[in-house]
């Protein structure tokens, strides 16, 4: 165990009074693995390299990762976000974010004379490649996912007419499929591993030759964070998840959270949401945060709960993460003058 100083101010300048400091024995359980998962860091760096190498503006479709914080710090650095490929301006660069994309939108950014990078998560990638192989097989395909996500619309647009989303166990009552002797199941790679097998289990009820992925979807990141805070969450009165609200993996943090034990769980983008109520009656924090989050913010997490008085941290260690990414092939390319030839021989 650790001990962290309590500093003499809070954030806000306010000087702590003696009625804010908190009896002995109060304490943090702060989780490991958390933050940055090894796509996230790909991702980023891919941005952060694109930048360097080409210089501004690098167009990036969709939020490179679920983070406010990052989106913001890589538009103060020259990127530029956008929903739509059509938004980018022919003869420009535009990279594709860690949740991946359908082919159509490969093929959008070569109409609109775009050069691209690639930053989708190679353990996406494997679903994609999934999802085709299952295809060309002629199976069907029951993908475990939450509507709407960019991840599920990417992997979804590999074989639109193979594919059928299932959004949970409630979405198993009206899956038809075509032969049950050929149906597979794929998933989100950001999902609760413990909502996925039930989802799993209903469909394999209703379809006792329902095959598996020839490996988990679910990926190590996720799972690994999930298993931290099983672990934490029968100890801790509340559980602090520092994740934006359009992180999937973040929000899954909280439902395990509960799930475990812990009497609350919560979802802040920054130390400054976090409600002093919700200390009320409390012991035991946990602090986690999802794959997309860096470590700054917990730290300011941290910070803020040392001056209140939770200045112990104890580490909760689930389990070992050494993987890495290589960053994408196309920074090795002069992209910039790619794009210019492109430009130019539609114009010619």
């Amino acid at each position: 165990m650790t001990s962290r100083p309590s500093p003499t101010a809070a954030p806000s300048g306010d000087a702590a009074r003696p009625s804010d400091i908190q009896p002995a024995g109060r304490k943090v359980l702060l989780a490991a693995p958390r933050g940055y998962c090894a796509g996230v860091d790909r991702a980023v760096i891919a941005v952060e390299k694109a930048l360097e190498q080409y210089g501004a503006p690098v167009y990036v479709r969709h939020e490179i990762v679920h983070n406010k914080y990052v989106v913001k710090t890589l538009e103060k650095k020259g990127a530029i976000f956008v929903e739509r490929t059509e938004e980018v301006p022919p003869g420009n660069i535009v990279m594709f974010s860690a949740h991946g994309v359908a082919p159509v939108v490969h093929e959008e950014a070569k109409q609109g004379r775009l050069a691209t990078i690639d930053a989708t998560c190679p353990l996406v990638t494997k679903v994609h490649k999934e999802a085709v192989r299952y295809a060309n097989e002629d199976y069907d395909i029951l993908l475990i996912g939450h509507e709407g996500h960019e991840e599920v619309i990417g992997t979804s647009g590999e074989a639109p007419d193979h594919i059928q989303l299932v959004d949970g166990p409630g979405d198993v009552d009206k899956v038809e499929v075509r032969d049950p002797s050929k149906i597979v199941w794929l998933s989100q790679t950001t999902l609760s591993v413990d909502e996925t097998m039930e989802t799993v289990d209903a469909l394999k009820e209703k379809f006792p030759q329902l095959i598996s992925p020839p490996s988990d979807d679910i990926c190590y990141a996720t799972q690994n964070r999930q298993l931290a805070v099983k672990q934490m969450g029968a100890e801790a009165d509340l559980v602090i998840v520092v994740g934006s609200r359009n992180s999937s993996n973040s929000k899954r943090l909280v439902e395990v959270a509960k799930l475990a034990g812990a009497r609350e769980a919560y979802l802040v983008d920054f130390a400054s949401e976090i409600d002093e109520a919700w200390l009320e009656g409390v012991t035991t924090v946990g602090v986690t945060s999802g794959a997309s989050v860096p470590e700054v913010l917990v730290e300011q997490v941290l910070e803020w709960l040392a001056e209140r008085g939770y200045g112990d941290v104890e580490i909760v260690k689930a389990a070992e993460e050494s993987i890495t990414f290589s960053l994408p092939k196309e920074l090795r390319r002069d992209l910039r003058a790619e794009a210019k030839a492109a430009t130019e021989d539609t114009d010619a």
